[in-house]
């Protein structure tokens, strides 16, 4: 893998920036030690719009990570998200052969689970099982070696668009690393930030990226709901930008230095400076102004939240609430706005369960990254063939040689 086979990487490509970071797994857990980063210009909305410039932010923040890990990283966990991910629920069921549940009747169950109408140009990225009925006795976790005549199982299966997982992977090829695997940017951020205790009683998780928001819903320890709105950070510069007239660049830095999305913990006197568009002189400019704009979008970004769980049956299986990560989530006053809206407890989500660079990391805005490092570590040991995607990487690498064996 890269310095030996104890090395995970996650690369998080995202919307505003790309981030490699090294784990190492030692015997007491994870340690992170290296960080690249570097801003994202070739992708829209989590998917991949310009492959040269994805290549080169990718090819830099793995080369600082490198320098910083002192290892040389050659293969990567990396995630998807979009809005063309579409995740939904099945079930299957088997006849139990000899009356005890092998591996191969789990295998058999989850094939047919899986056995849906799938549109030709989209790919599984992941078969997650929730949980197996013997005998109609339900909320079974591990079915193995259990007696019973009939196993039933329900699994979330989450799809997204063939190109644009196949160009994902080719960025990265592109930069010379191969891809373990590809995997859910909200089910990455689960794993760095949510309690087992959340999944349990039924938690959901909002990823607020720079491009989109990832949603998923877990109950009972088991994810049951994802989905991905097209609404992140940038449009809050965006409408920032627009509303007060100034160069989207500035528009982002008074964003971070100035944004809060409560109008009413800014004092109405505080004035900020904006500098103008075509050369005109800064401007004076009531920060409520600023917040206005923004607290406008938040409140329409959760709006979309509450409607998307609301869709669910799970709505008031939510004990444990909603935790907000992703860069975003830093805004001030926005878990204020998401409590009003939304109606369930708020907590922010850091990533935990790491040592290292713990400081560096401990930010919402890394828990993608963390995560990926957190499954890569729990999947490294299994093997190719029960790997969460493992035709999509075959047909893929197909497709590549017969790309270059076609230019060359």
């Amino acid at each position: 893998m890269a310095r030996n086979e104890n090395i995970v990487v996650g690369l998080d490509i995202g919307t505003t920036k790309i981030t490699a970071i090294v784990g190492e797994v030692t015997s007491s857990g994870i340690d992170i030690i290296g960080i690249g980063s570097a801003p994202s210009k070739g992708i829209r909305k989590g998917v991949v719009i310009n492959i040269s410039s994805t290549v080169e932010a990718i090819a830099q923040a793995v080369e600082e990570a490198e320098l910083m890990a002192g290892c040389e990283i050659s293969s990567v966990y990396t995630g998807i998200s979009g809005g063309h991910i579409r995740g939904f629920n099945s079930q299957g069921i088997v006849a139990v052969k000899d009356g005890e549940v092998s591996s191969n009747d789990v295998n058999r169950v989850i094939d047919a689970a899986k056995a849906v109408a799938i549109p030709m140009d989209r790919e599984v990225i992941h078969i997650l099982p929730q949980e197996f009925i013997i005998d109609d006795q339900d909320g079974i976790k591990e079915p193995l070696g259990m007696h019973g005549v009939r196993l039933e199982a329900k699994v979330h299966i989450v799809t997204a668009a063939g190109p644009s997982a196949q160009n994902i992977i080719k960025c990265a090829n592109r930069t010379g690393l191969s891809v373990s695997a590809i995997v859910l940017q909200q089910l990455a951020s689960a794993e760095a930030v949510l309690t087992e205790d959340e999944k349990d009683l039924g938690v959901c998780l909002v990823d607020i990226g720079g491009g989109t928001s990832d949603i998923a819903l877990f109950s009972e320890g088991s994810i049951v709901h994802t989905s991905v709105l097209p609404i992140g950070g940038n449009h809050l510069t965006t409408d920032i930008a627009l509303g007060i007239r100034t160069p989207q660049d500035e528009a982002e830095k008074i964003k971070q230095r100035y944004g809060c999305a409560l109008v009413e913990m800014v004092e109405p006197s505080e004035m900020i400076d904006v500098p103008s568009v075509g050369g005109r002189k800064p401007r004076s400019l009531s920060r409520q102004i600023l917040c206005e704009i923004i607290e406008a979008r938040v409140e329409e970004l959760f709006q979309l939240v509450r409607d998307e769980i609301r869709n669910t049956a799970y709505e008031d299986l939510l004990a444990s609430g909603v935790v907000l990560t992703g860069g975003t989530s830093k805004l001030a006053g926005i878990g204020d706005v998401a409590e009003d809206v939304l109606g369930l407890p708020i907590r922010f989500g850091r990533p935990k369960g790491v040592g290292g660079l713990v400081d560096v990391v401990r930010s919402p805005a890394y828990a993608t990254g963390v995560g990926l490092v957190v499954h890569g570590a729990k999947n490294q040991s299994v093997s190719h063939s029960r790997a969460s995607t493992p035709g999509l990487y075959r047909r893929t690498t197909q497709k590549m040689r017969n790309w270059f064996s076609e230019i060359f």
